[in-house]
């Protein structure tokens, strides 16, 4: 069965606006760009995927796209994340593709194996939760209009529902992998200490979150050196 991955990717420097409170505007534009980056670069060692469309409406992502078996696709209207998806859907179903899997861009842990086990699901519908249950962090569909995506808060009952409607077999699979998003500060530290147990993986955001503690602390250091002179 013809796969294709779609990666919807938002401005970087309009990314991760929830973790204003603690990142600077170029830490964030960092940290979602590192991300990204190890998204990519899982789902490009994928065997059962035959390509990867990002959606994107930002030059860097594109820059960064650029490689084998990977289209990038314009976001002109910049409209979120499910419409982003559509674009990346009305293009798989006109090159002939009969299956997508959407993968957000904040899943760094994201593993091949897991993504190839998935893949081998006979299911036409199979959703990846978040961790808390609320989202969904992968949707993986056959054909690709068999049913039409819906993220954001509370995306994964409006999938399962969706799929429930559609009448067609579907699977709910919770991927350890897949399931660490990161959208608050919460979510920062908890993939911080996911990243602790799972050595090798996602090197470009562990790097990227690394020179976040170097900022950091040498922020914390200028703040004591005055009081202690």
């Amino acid at each position: 069965m013809r796969t294709i991955a779609i990666l919807p990717v938002k401005s970087f420097s309009a990314a991760k606006q929830r973790l204003a409170g603690l990142l600077g505007a170029g830490s964030r534009q960092a940290l979602a760009q590192a991300m990204f980056s190890d998204v990519l670069t899982s789902l490009r060692h994928v065997p059962g995927l035959d390509a990867v469309a990002v959606v994107t409406s930002d030059r860097v992502a594109e820059s960064a796209a650029l490689g084998e078996r990977v289209q990038v696709l314009r976001d002109t209207e910049q409209a979120g994340q499910s419409e982003a998806a559509l674009i990346g859907i009305r293009y798989a179903q006109a090159a002939g593709y009969e299956r997508v899997l959407l993968v957000p861009g904040d899943t760094p842990l994201v593993d091949s194996r897991d993504v190839a086990a998935l893949l081998e699901l006979d299911a036409s519908v199979v959703i990846v939760p978040d961790r808390h249950g609320i989202g969904t962090n992968a949707l993986l569909i056959a054909p690709p209009d068999a049913i039409a995506p819906s993220f954001g808060p509370g995306s994964f009952d409006r999938h399962v529902a969706a799929a429930r409607a559609a009448g067609v077999k579907f699977a709910v699979e919770r991927i350890s992998t897949l399931m660490f998003d990161v959208d608050t500060p919460d979510d920062l530290a908890d993939l911080s200490a996911a990243l602790d147990e799972r050595r090798g993986h996602a090197p470009s955001t562990r790097g990227a979150l690394r020179q976040l503690d170097r900022s950091r602390a040498r922020a914390s250091a200028a703040r004591i050196a005055p009081a202690s002179a």
